[in-house]
């Protein structure tokens, strides 16, 4: 077995598991998530990539189910936008009921703008900081700031209040702004 083989073995057996939770959240369906993550082990082993250290392997992973997820939503929303042209809707389409009684952080999520979903997952899941963020996701430290702002908003319309949600960060609330 090469060295490569055997950290992408050791990454899936002993980080699998989070590599899945974390793309479901971003997906908000296990079976999406789990495609997810092997789309990024593909992307992340296939090009001759000499990952020697199951950490950085499993930071080039989350970084590749990151860009995966919101290219595949990019690309999904353009055919959206030009679908019309080429297919007729569907007279059998269900408009079941378009509110639970009770909404869990899972289905609140998907709820958010996929940026938005983004930062929320990086920063609660993840743990990372606003700078972090900021970093992965190529924003700036205001714009990651605006997101979560934007996003724990949305949360707590659905949810309700969210405890310590606005103390991520000094100055997460943009100043003169209350809540």
């Amino acid at each position: 077995m090469t060295a490569w083989e055997q950290v992408l073995d050791e990454l899936v057996r002993v980080r699998g598991r989070a590599l899945v939770r974390y793309a479901t959240l971003l997906t908000g369906d296990e079976r999406e998530g789990e495609d997810l993550v092997q789309d990024a082990l593909v992307r992340c082993f296939s090009q001759g990539r000499t990952l020697r250290d199951p950490g950085a392997a499993e930071s080039y992973v989350r970084q590749a189910i990151l860009s995966i997820f919101l290219d595949a939503y990019r690309r999904k929303a353009r055919w959206t936008a030009v679908r019309h042209l080429l297919a007729r809707e569907d007279d059998t389409a269900d408009h079941g009921p378009a509110s639970t009684a009770r909404l869990d952080v899972q289905t609140a999520l998907l709820t958010l703008r996929p940026r938005l979903r983004a930062c929320v997952v990086l920063r609660f899941y993840d743990d990372l900081t606003v700078p972090e963020i900021a970093r992965r996701l190529a924003l700036s430290d205001g714009t990651v700031k605006r997101y979560l702002f934007d996003a724990i908003g949305q949360l707590e319309s659905l949810l309700g209040p969210l405890p310590d949600a606005h103390t991520i960060d000094i100055q997460l609330v943009p100043t003169g702004v209350t809540r």
